[in-house]
């Protein structure tokens, strides 16, 4: 189980803590949404699980222990919302080998299948994809960590709507096995997935029952 207690992070440029005595609890075989207006926090709740920024004040623990911003860069897998602005190979196939000392081909072929690039050439450039197979290269690059919990920031922003319903059927099936963690200005797509959902506003988390009405407070922020 992956479980935030009392989580506080407040950046030296700040005059207030961004995130503010969060507690979230998700467990493997869950989906999890958190909602909320622009500026509530969202990406660095994101940022502060992954041990990309580390909590003031708080615990992250998983399975019961409490680990380090360096323990749980191991233990998460982060899709950003913009990925092109974050790959490193000059093809599909060098993005996908980066990190992995050795690939192997077997589990390459079925993560490609499973996101759905397994047509793409792996010499064909990254920046030459359409966004949504950049969220998939992203997200493949991220499988092959096969990490425990997997963290989305806004999967389906800017994507048209067959798309997003792909991604939406595709992060169904990976968090089958692993806790997946999205956040998002469209909780209402993933509605019929029964997710565990909060509402984060000024760095304060909550739970929230209703997709429809976060659809609603994010609608206000667009």
């Amino acid at each position: 189980m992956l479980e935030l207690s009392g989580v506080r992070y407040q950046p030296a440029t700040a005059a207030r803590p961004v995130l503010e005595g969060v507690n979230l609890r998700l467990q493997p075989g869950r989906l999890g949404l958190v909602a909320g207006r622009s500026g509530g926090g969202k990406t660095t709740l994101l940022e502060v699980i992954t041990g990309l920024a580390e909590q003031d004040q708080g615990t992250v623990r998983w399975n019961g222990e409490v680990l380090s911003a360096r323990q749980r860069r191991w233990l998460c897998g982060l899709v950003f919302q913009f990925p092109e602005r974050h790959f490193l190979g000059l093809s599909v196939g060098q993005e996908l080998k980066l990190g992995q000392r050795r690939l192997d081909s077997t589990r390459l072929a079925e993560v490609l299948a499973l996101v759905g690039l397994d047509d793409v050439p792996l010499q064909q450039r990254p920046e030459r994809l359409s966004g949504g197979q950049q969220r998939r290269l992203a997200l493949a690059v991220q499988l092959l960590r096969n990490p425990p919990v997997l963290l989305l920031d806004e999967p389906t922003a800017g994507l048209d709507w067959e798309v997003r319903a792909d991604v939406v059927d595709l992060l169904a099936v990976l968090a089958r096995e692993r806790a997946v963690l999205v956040v998002t200005h469209e909780p209402e797509l993933f509605q019929g997935l029964e997710p565990v959902l909060w509402h984060l506003e000024a760095g304060r988390l909550s739970p929230a029952a209703d997709p429809a009405y976060d659809a609603g407070i994010a609608a206000e922020s667009a």
